[in-house]
């Protein structure tokens, strides 16, 4: 997360995330999934201009599809300003233009990385000195993944997803992402996950806790390479999302065609993340998937 500011304007860019390993555990009473999760912000941010205002509003501008972006109160971008504005008791409101690069309802976090940048541009643009721990507080109250927006970097998250512990990486990762030109509710693919398991006699509310992959994250931290990564990378969500929409099959077995280490979908989908060797690979990977029809984003 990075912050600019001037007297009348603050700029802050947020960046999406992949999930490297996402396990899920059973449905808790409150109705959400025990996760264990290993997030990995990436360099693909949300731009995010805050202006002084009477009132509270958000506009939207980028390359997709923004007409089922909601521009209400229901949007998690104004529900972070009006949350900040009753925490401190502030009577104004912010103007939020926000330049979407993270693939919208893509499984890479974008709406939360735009709620992230919001907390942090009323802070500064309405003049306030918020703690950490009420920043992540908010954060935690908005959505699962929007503590980790705040925190960025490298992070394994426990609970829902939102008991942080950072990860001191010291491998440099390069993927290749392809969206899609549709997008997956998160609600939806956990929901096609229990049913998946109770077709499988398995009851959803009682499956075995969600753990953290050890081995992933000692390789992320004594900075393993690429090639020893890519067979610790796993996503529970993967089969559901395939199983809601069934052409994204066909992304993921381009792995061997483009000679990606891995492919993997991110989050709850349906953006696929592949992994490159390095940065030189992930351009030759990017260009033979366009070969392919493929949009492809390095």
């Amino acid at each position: 997360m990075t912050e600019t500011g001037a007297r009348e304007v603050v700029h802050v860019r947020a960046p999406g995330k992949i999930n490297v390993s996402l396990a899920v555990g059973a449905v808790m009473e409150d109705g959400y999934h025990d996760v264990a999760t290993t997030y990995q912000a990436v360099s693909l941010y949300e731009e995010i201009r805050a202006y002084p205002a009477d009132d509270f509003s958000v506009s939207f501008t980028g390359d997709f599809d923004l007409s089922g972006v909601p521009l209400d109160a229901s949007n998690l971008a104004i529900k972070a300003a009006q949350l900040l504005a009753r925490k401190a008791k502030y009577r104004g409101g912010v103007r939020l233009e926000i330049q979407k690069n993270v693939p919208i309802a893509g499984g890479m976090g974008g709406g939360s990385a735009d709620a992230a940048a919001a907390i942090l541009a009323v802070e500064k643009v309405w003049h306030l000195e918020l703690s950490k721990e009420v920043k992540l507080a908010a954060a935690a109250s908005l959505g699962a993944d929007v503590p980790f927006a705040l925190l960025g970097g490298s992070a394994s998250g426990l609970g829902v997803g939102d008991d942080l512990k950072s990860i001191k990486q010291t491998s440099e990762l390069h993927w290749v992402l392809v969206p899609s030109d549709f997008g997956l509710s998160t609600p939806s693919v956990f929901a096609e996950l229990d049913r998946i398991r109770t077709k499988r006699n398995q009851d959803p509310t009682t499956v075995k806790n969600a753990s953290m992959s050890a081995r992933l994250t000692t390789a992320l931290r004594v900075g393993a390479s690429a090639e020893e990564i890519a067979p610790l990378l796993h996503n529970d969500l993967q089969e559901a999302a395939v199983s809601l929409r069934p052409e994204l099959q066909q992304i993921l077995d381009l792995e061997q065609q483009v000679f990606a280490l891995r492919a993997i979908v991110s989050g709850s989908g349906p953006t696929i993340a592949f992994l490159a060797r390095d940065a030189n690979d992930a351009i030759t990977i990017a260009s033979r998937l366009r070969t392919y029809g493929q949009q492809a984003i390095v």
